[in-house]
């Protein structure tokens, strides 16, 4: 059948106004290279459910396709790759460019570090002949959502000496797991009339761990104390060797694919690992680029990028500075060339919850990666607003490479609002933007994200390092 010719009315449409279209009807060629992608991805999901995993993670990669620690001081040749870990939990890839470094690097910049529950210092007690554990959580969680679900617990003791022991116990088919509990319905109307934020109160976040007593009964809290001597056989510790411990809380449950379609993906940790992983890939396979490309991959974002592994720390501008030492180039006139990508997640309009968002201005699950201007709360507080130039720049990049891309804001201007490590790269006098995949149930054990976004997440980061202007 001849196809309808378009009448000067829908021309015009067509040629004045914008509405971003879904990757399956804008991109169809790209959907079983998404499907192929994200296979990847669940996997390093399911292996990096910590930073630290994560990071151990990436290492390894970086090490099979040919990365070498970085040595300060060192004038690498264009096309050399190196890393570095800072303290074990984030890490830095890259890949010299051809141009003096002077002419500014190519940054993304993403975090591995995702809400969670932390053990408390002297977090192991007995009450109700059960053993449990006291938690402080990490970042913002919705505390009701981490009751009643299977948790597995990450982390490190350190030994006296400096010994470092790993351990991960709730992932594996035969491993126990873990739960915080909740109050039965039936005993439930003063908890019930609570507000939905306090449903369950940080100090009821308590994991449930043990409930055999050592047979002594002579014994003081003797479930405790049978816990303890089992941790002591497997792992060789003491009570207080928790004090100098990391152990996280974690969902227990693997990445799966979501849908009768299969388009998405329901995983803890999307935020950020999500864009994390797209950059690292988009790097690991720069091979020649005009502009050096480096990876961040950081830590402590979700509780306001400080310390020595987050982004207001200095690990990545000293990282940054001996590049430039080694080409005995000026770091300030680099830092000033260079561009950025802050690579962090979008909020996905929910039709369940639409009044929380301003529709025409939200990202949508599978229209692309999201190109965000500024992010902040009330009145653009605590916020990078890029550019106008900068996002003519990044999107002429997307379109020129036939990236599917959206753009969005979190929410309505009231509603509330937050925060990247945008604000943070751009006080260093580098022109920075927010750019990232939507994600439904943001910040809850089980995220979802759409394949086609996380694909075009990749293809984007790959744009970026391979431009020439």
């Amino acid at each position: 059948m001849k196809k309808k010719d378009l009448t000067p009315t829908q021309k015009l449409e067509q040629e004045l106004l914008y509405q971003p279209k879904a990757a399956a009807d804008a991109a169809p060629e790209a959907a079983e290279a998404a499907q192929e992608f994200c296979k990847g991805y669940m996997e390093f999901l399911n292996e990096g459910k910590t930073e630290r995993e994560a990071t151990a993670w990436c290492e390894q990669l970086l090490l099979q396709k040919g990365y070498q620690p970085f040595c300060p001081g060192t004038n690498y040749p264009a096309g050399f790759k190196v890393y570095m870990v800072n303290r074990g939990k984030n890490i830095l890839a890259a890949t010299i460019g051809s141009q003096p470094i002077e002419q500014g690097f190519h940054l993304n910049i993403a975090h591995i570090d995702s809400p969670r529950l932390d053990l408390k210092p002297m977090p192991l007690y007995e009450d109700g002949e059960l053993a449990l554990l006291k938690t402080h959580y990490y970042g913002g969680i919705r505390k009701y959502q981490w009751a009643a679900i299977p948790l597995a617990l990450h982390g490190v003791f350190c030994r006296p000496g400096g010994e470092t022991v790993r351990f991960s116990v709730g992932e594996d088919e035969g491993d126990p797991v873990f739960c915080v509990t909740d109050l039965l319905p039936h005993l439930g109307a003063e908890q019930g009339d609570r507000k939905l934020n306090d449903g369950l109160k940080g100090e009821e976040l308590n994991i449930l761990v043990g409930g055999t007593p050592i047979p002594d009964e002579e014994a003081k809290e003797r479930v405790k104390l049978f816990t303890m001597q089992l941790l002591h056989e497997k792992y060789g510790i003491v009570e207080k060797d928790f004090i100098r411990a990391e152990i996280e809380a974690v969902p227990a449950f693997k990445a799966r694919d979501i849908g009768f379609d299969r388009s998405m993906i329901g995983a803890y940790g999307h935020d950020d690992r999500v864009d994390g992983y797209a950059a690292l890939m988009a790097e690991v396979e720069c091979k020649a680029p005009h502009y050096t490309t480096v990876c961040v991959l950081a830590d402590k974002e979700e509780v306001g990028s400080d310390g020595v592994t987050g982004l207001q720390g200095d690990f990545t501008f000293h990282f940054l500075r001996q590049l430039c030492a080694g080409q005995n180039a000026d770091w300030i006139t680099a830092f000033r060339a260079s561009k950025c990508l802050s690579a962090d997640v979008a909020a996905a309009f929910d039709p369940t919850f639409a009044s929380a968002y301003e529709k025409r201005n939200s990202a949508f699950l599978g229209k692309g990666i999201t190109v965000i201007k500024y992010t902040g709360a009330r009145g653009k507080s605590g916020t990078n607003d890029a550019p106008a130039e900068l996002v003519s720049y990044l999107v002429d990049i997307l379109d020129e490479n036939k990236v599917v891309w959206q753009t969005g804001e979190l929410g309505k201007v009231d509603q509330g609002g937050g925060g990247t490590v945008a604000k943070f790269v751009a006080n260093r006098n580098i022109d920075t933007i927010d750019i990232g995949v939507p994600v439904l149930s943001m910040h809850a054990p089980f995220e979802v994200v759409s394949k086609n976004d996380v694909y075009m997440a990749y293809r984007a980061f790959k744009a970026f390092n391979e431009a020439l202007r």
